[in-house]
C-alpha cells in the first residue's frame, strides 16, 4: 500500500469528504460522519437495470451516454460493458455496477503546473466543478481501449479524450509518455440520481500543450501550483468533483513533490521519471 506523504496531511481538512464513501480505517482516523460501509460489486450484469429519459439534458451530452463503459470487478477484470447512462444511476451502482475509468494529470515541463479544467453547466454528472485535467473512460467501443497490456487501453482513451474535452491535438499527448502510477476503487454520489463507482487508473503527463477547450464539454481551465490549487481548495465557493479531492488528499501532493525533485538535467519535470514510485499492480480500495 503508498505510503501517505507527509505533505499530504495538513490539507485533509480543507475536503468535506461527506459525499464520498470511503474505507481508509488502516491509514486515517474515521471522523464522525464517515462510517465504514459494506458494498458488494456484482460480477454478472443484473437482470434488471434503471434507465433514464435524457430528453431534458444537453443533447451532446446526452448523446455521449451512449457509449459503453467497460464493466469490472473489484479486481479490474472485465466482464462485460454498459452505456455510461446505466453505469452512472445511482439506482444502478446500489446494484454493484463498477466500471473503469481513467484520470490525467498534465502538468507543463518548465514549472510543473498542473492543468485544471472546470466543468461545463452542460455536463450531467457534477456540472461546474473543477476537476484535474481530463477524467474519463476507456470504451468497450474501440478494440485498442480495452487493451490491458501496460495499461495501452487507458492511454489511448486518455489520449483520445484530452482532444476531445481540450482540443489537445493527439500528436502532443503519445501514449508512451502517460506514466501510469496506481488504480483506486471508489464511489461518490452526484446529486442523489447520478454518481460514480469506478476503478479509476491515475495517469501523470508533462508536455506543453496546446489548449482549445470544448465549451460543451469545459466552462474554464488554469495552471496552478501546489500553493494556487491549495487556496483553492480553502476558498468558499469552489466546488471540486470527488475523486478529485480524494486522489489530492491522498496521493496527489506527495506525488507532485517528487515530480518537481525529479527534475531533469534541463530543469523539466518529467513524467515518466515517476516510473515505479508507486506498486500500481493492485487496486487501492476506497469503498
Amino acid at each position: 500500500m503508498y505510503r501517505v506523504h507527509p505533505a499530504v496531511r495538513p490539507w485533509r481538512t480543507l475536503f468535506d469528504t461527506r459525499h464520498i464513501r470511503t474505507r481508509l480505517a488502516t491509514r486515517l482516523p474515521y471522523r464522525s460522519h464517515l462510517r465504514a460501509m459494506s458494498f458488494t460489486v456484482t460480477t454478472t450484469l443484473p437482470a434488471q437495470l434503471a434507465s433514464i429519459d435524457l430528453s431534458a439534458y444537453d443533447a451532446e451530452q446526452s448523446r455521449l451516454m451512449d457509449e459503453r463503459c467497460i464493466l469490472v470487478d473489484e479486481q479490474d477484470r472485465p466482464y462485460g460493458a454498459a452505456d455510461k447512462k446505466t453505469c452512472h444511476l445511482m439506482e444502478n451502482i446500489n446494484k454493484g455496477l463498477l466500471h473503469r475509468a481513467f484520470s490525467a494529470f498534465v502538468f507543463r515541463p518548465s514549472d510543473g503546473k498542473l492543468l485544471l479544467q472546470q466543468r461545463a453547466s452542460e455536463k450531467i454528472t457534477f456540472p461546474d466543478m473543477w476537476t484535474n485535467t481530463c477524467c474519463s473512460h476507456p470504451l468497450d467501443d474501440f478494440e485498442e481501449e480495452k487493451i490491458e497490456t501496460d495499461q495501452l487501453g487507458v492511454r489511448i482513451a486518455a489520449s483520445r479524450k484530452l482532444e476531445h474535452e481540450l482540443g489537445i491535438p493527439r500528436e502532443q499527448t503519445p501514449v508512451d509518455q502517460f506514466q501510469y502510477l496506481t488504480r483506486i476503487h471508489y464511489l461518490a454520489p452526484s446529486d442523489g440520481m447520478w454518481g460514480e463507482h469506478e476503478v479509476d487508473y491515475i495517469l501523470f503527463f508533462t508536455a506543453d500543450v496546446t489548449v482549445t477547450a470544448n465549451e460543451n464539454e469545459i466552462r474554464d481551465f488554469k495552471y496552478v501550483d501546489k500553493a494556487e490549487l491549495q487556496t483553492m481548495f480553502a476558498q468558499e465557493g469552489n466546488s471540486f468533483t470527488p475523486w478529485f479531492k480524494l486522489i489530492a488528499r491522498d496521493f496527489l501532493f506527495g506525488w507532485w513533490d517528487e515530480l518537481l525533485a525529479r527534475k531533469n538535467e534541463d530543469g523539466f519535470v518529467v513524467a515518466k521519471s515517476l516510473a515505479g514510485l508507486v506498486d500500481g499492480g493492485k487496486v487501492i480500495k476506497m469503498v
